[in-house]
């Protein structure tokens, strides 16, 4: 008991470093042409791996990477009364694919997650960042309207943002849940702006979204103070 009262005079006298490695497992999804709003049935696998490192008790910053296939087909976009939409029907556009991200972002946590006046470690935050992005997809044309299959490795850059939950499971051990969304700084997800005008819309930047759950471990490091001259 003693040894235990002694680590957490010296935590808090001396302050602490903490930073987390993790792994997560979700679900990626497109919007844009193909999908003009969030459509739960084109949710796809995706994993993502990533480090944080905490700035203050309120910040801390992430690192990122994360993979995962994209899905979306003009058939399933519905208009008034659940009916087929002219447009979408007419091209009749499937898109299938997969998007690697590498990202960085920054995390305000509103509780202090590891304050040792708490017995359960708990916080929601919101976080916003930038990233970089590749997406090597595929779109073939079934409808009325007629092209070639559209091939394409786009990169790009995008604005992660969204809100989480982190949930303490032991001392080192954390359960983590999380959902945002990236605006991607092009149109060409999902092939459509190369086509004719007719078919396209040229002035509708795409988006994709992440949502999942995650597993990560804390690493500690006690900061100690300065000596200096004359305190000893």
């Amino acid at each position: 008991m003693q040894v235990g009262s002694v680590f957490f005079v010296h935590t808090a006298a001396f302050g602490q470093n903490t930073s987390e490695l993790g792994l997560g497992l979700g679900a990626l999804s497109y919007k844009g042409e193909l999908a003009p709003e969030y459509r739960f049935a084109n949710n796809r696998p995706a994993i993502t791996a990533f480090y944080r490192k905490d700035v203050s008790k309120a910040v801390t910053l992430k690192g990122s990477v994360l993979a995962g296939l994209l899905r979306a087909d003009d058939r399933q976009v519905k208009g008034v009364n659940n009916g087929p939409m002219p447009l979408n029907q007419y091209r009749s556009a499937n898109l299938k694919g997969s998007l690697y991200e590498l990202g960085g972002t920054l995390e305000y946590n509103f509780f202090d997650y590891y304050s040792k006046q708490v017995k359960t470690r708990f916080t929601p935050y919101a976080f916003v960042g930038v990233a970089g992005f590749m997406a090597p997809v595929r779109t073939l044309f079934t409808g009325t309207f007629r092209a070639p299959e559209e091939k394409n490795t786009v990169i790009g850059l995008a604005i992660p943002a969204g809100v989480g939950l982190k949930l303490g499971l032991s001392t080192h051990w954390n359960l983590g849940a999380e959902v945002g969304a990236r605006k991607a700084f092009t149109d060409q997800l999902d092939n459509i702006s190369t086509q004719n005008e007719v078919v396209a819309n040229r002035h509708d930047q795409d988006w994709y979204y992440y949502g999942g759950f995650s597993i990560s471990y804390t690493f500690y490091k006690i900061r100690c103070p300065e000596v200096t001259a004359g305190s000893q």
